[in-house]
């Protein structure tokens, strides 16, 4: 199950109210994450395969098991992922 398209259209960056384009992330950035929100999910492992960009903010949203995790706290810089 991915995250809804529709969902993915009236997002925006909370810290620019930018745009957002969907990302893949790397395999490394991908494992940490998994390991960071492993604590989340009690039966289950978590998914993180892609994430929201924001260009104007230069920040990364990961998305874990169709979740947009939409905090600034909790964004990756752009740099951490190749962009």
């Amino acid at each position: 199950m991915a995250v809804d398209t529709e969902l993915l259209e009236i997002l925006v960056c909370p810290k620019t109210r930018g745009s957002l384009e969907l990302i893949e992330l790397p395999e490394e950035t991908r494992a940490a994450l998994v390991e960071k929100y492993r604590e989340h999910f009690r039966d289950e492992e978590p998914v993180v395969q892609q994430a929201l960009y924001c260009q104007e903010s230069a920040l990364v949203y990961p998305i874990v098991s169709d979740i947009p995790i939409m905090l600034i706290d909790e964004a990756l810089p752009a740099s951490s992922v190749g962009r």
